[in-house]
């Protein structure tokens, strides 16, 4: 596996040319901590690592450059290309569609998503290696989670909230909630454990021990606590009263439905805020250590020399193929959305489809780029590209779609399933475990994978939730009792238990240490 384009992923923004055009006086100016907007450019310079010697747009140099991709491995990815072009005949093609030619639209639209988003996350990497190293980084985290916006907005827009005259099957078939809640956790869980167990695995093979910075763990594991804090309030607010409803009085089931719908509207506002903070914040370090650890980081890679000699995109180039790769991932994004019901009434299950289906891939470049950067040995970057995208998917994308739906009336809320929010807090706990002694190996990156597997099978037999917004009432006000009921208890309980046991184990730890 050779290094990708993003050798580090070459980053964040500082200096970009409005016109399309990059200065190219011939110079090399090494980096420093003190500037790294290549040899006193200024605000509208181009760092000197993304310098391709062009301006504007080369059909020719263009189309290579994006076959050659960021890695070997990204290259492989665009055989996929096809399935593009297959997937938008079928879906064209004029007449009633059966059952199965709406599956095999379905299929070959998530094949063709992966090249699709790839090519997003490369133009990401190659307008990130333009500017300076903090900033680029935070590009190519948003470019990389474009594809889960898209998905998440069109998902909400295609959304129906049951009616009271509704039957079951028309109110089941129009409630896309359940998926987006399993969505919004699929991705965080899998970049916390495939992604960076995947990381850890491979970069464990080629170095038995492989090291990174406190700063990088700490702040994102610290991140997505807080992250997973307020995901989870909404959902134990609800559960912990829906035992105190009565059909009249004070605390009604739906008054109860209401007030979380309010909380999660209000706590969405709450965690956008904080991700805008995280923002700030790492846009301020640029200068600091951030930058420095990033820097090191990047010239530990062997490929490093290499990759700076490797033909760049222009700055019109990259613009033109991010918006080509957007156009591409909206369509794909919309023939998914539509076949969703048919998957589901086929026997795949809510749960599994948004927990597994789904985040595979919108995530696939970034799980690409991570994989790639584990395995040139830049720890540093691989966090945060398995951390990063963690922590905007539970800080912003997820809060955002609640805020469209608001903004749209449909009744999208933070209530998820308590299964599901089970699965987080404890996956997070795990992997900020691992994360605590700044090592990492390749028996720690199995456990992890294993972790996702054991997961994936769970959601897989886990029963579809009734037609709801919220884990335990449908549209209809009717209590999920039973075989459902149980498991959610037993969930809930077992969190509080292993959560109780983890904090006591850490403040224990804490005490030894110091």
């Amino acid at each position: 596996m050779s290094s990708h384009e993003n050798s580090g992923p070459s980053n964040p923004i500082h200096h970009i040319l409005p016109t399309g055009s990059e200065h190219n006086d011939g110079t090399t100016p090494k980096p420093h901590h003190g500037n790294h907007g290549g040899g006193g450019g200024g605000l509208l310079s181009i760092h000197h690592e993304g310098e391709s010697g062009r301006s504007g747009i080369h059909p020719v140099s263009f189309l290579k450059i994006l076959f050659r991709s960021s890695s070997r491995v990204s290259m492989i990815v665009n055989v996929f290309w096809p399935f593009v072009l297959v997937a938008i005949i079928l879906h064209f093609l004029p007449g009633e569609h059966s059952e199965t030619l709406q599956k095999w639209v379905f299929a070959t639209a998530y094949v063709g998503m992966i090249p699709a988003a790839n090519l997003l996350g490369f133009a990401g990497q190659e307008l990130a290696r333009k500017m300076p190293k903090v900033a680029g980084i935070l590009i190519e985290t948003a470019l990389g989670s474009i594809v889960e916006i898209v998905l998440f907005v069109i998902l909400i827009v295609k959304h129906q909230d049951p009616e009271p005259g509704d039957d079951d099957n028309s109110a089941e078939e129009s409630n896309l909630i359940p998926v987006i809640q399993a969505a919004i956790l699929g991705s965080i869980l899998t970049n916390l454990l495939l992604c960076l167990g995947l990381c850890f695995f491979f970069g464990g093979i080629r170095q038995k021990t492989q090291t990174f910075h406190a700063a990088v763990s700490e702040v994102g594991s610290g991140l997505l606590l807080v992250a997973g804090f307020g995901l989870l309030i909404p959902s134990a607010f609800y559960s912990a009263l829906k035992g105190e409803t009565r059909a009249l009085g004070k605390l009604t089931s739906q008054k109860l439905q209401d007030d979380v719908l309010k909380m999660s509207q209000a706590t969405s506002v709450i965690l956008i805020i904080a991700f805008g903070i995280y923002i700030v914040f790492n846009a301020r370090s640029q200068h600091s250590i951030f930058d420095e650890i990033l820097e090191a980081d990047e010239l530990r890679d062997a490929d490093h020399a290499y990759d700076l000699e490797k033909e760049k995109l222009t700055f019109s180039e990259c613009v033109l193929a991010i918006v080509t790769s957007l156009f591409f991932v909206t369509l794909l994004a919309f023939f998914l959305v539509e076949q969703i019901e048919l998957v589901v009434h086929s026997g795949v299950p809510d749960q599994f489809l948004g927990l597994i289906l789904l985040p595979l891939v919108e995530k696939a470049a970034e799980h690409l780029t991570a994989i790639d950067e584990a395995w040139d040995g830049q720890m540093n970057f691989a966090l945060y590209h398995c951390l990063g995208p963690s922590i905007q998917t539970a800080l912003f994308n997820g809060p955002l779609v609640v805020l469209v739906g608001w903004a749209l009336g449909k009744k999208m809320d933070l209530n998820f399933e308590i299964f599901m929010i089970a699965l987080l807090v404890l996956s997070i706990l795990v992997v900020g475990n691992f994360l605590r002694d700044k090592e990492s190996n390749y028996l720690e990156g199995a456990l992890l994978v294993v972790v996702y597997i054991i997961i994936a099978i769970a959601a897989w037999f886990y029963p579809d939730p009734d037609v709801a917004t919220s884990n335990d009432f449908d549209g209809g006000l009717i209590p999920i009792v039973g075989p459902v009921g149980t498991l959610a208890s037993a969930a809930a309980q077992a969190t509080q238990a292993v959560v109780g046991q983890f904090v006591a184990q850490q403040a224990f730890l804490a005490v030894v240490e110091r």
